[in-house]
């Protein structure tokens, strides 16, 4: 397999990534961004954790679906990510979708 033919498969499975996040994302309540991962939930519970001098957050999903194409399995029932950096976590407006027609709203 030639360089060429693996930049046009990763480019061809990230399209098809898109579409599946495009088709998916009006189901869930929550988008959340890790420094590792981007998810898309519909419950996250998020807890900051020290041990000794370290301090590190903990985010609990349920009902999510992993931004990941390497994945054979994007939803996941629970998910938990403990991370020392940022976490994004937000939720989703009726107005962040289109429309029954197809159209965002204006």
């Amino acid at each position: 397999m030639s360089t060429e033919d693996l930049e046009q498969y990763e480019a061809e499975m990230e399209l098809q990534l898109y579409r599946e996040y495009r088709d998916v994302v009006s189901i869930f309540k929550y988008v959340v961004e890790t420094d590792r991962r981007f998810y898309l939930c519909n419950a996250v519970d998020l807890k900051v954790r020290t041990e000794g001098t370290d301090v590190y957050l903990e985010v609990t999903m349920s009902d999510a679906w992993v931004w990941d194409m390497y994945r054979p399995a994007r939803f996941a029932k629970n998910v938990k990510v403990m991370t020392f950096k940022d976490v994004n976590i937000e939720e989703f407006s009726p107005a962040d979708f289109p429309s029954a027609k197809g159209e965002f709203p204006r």
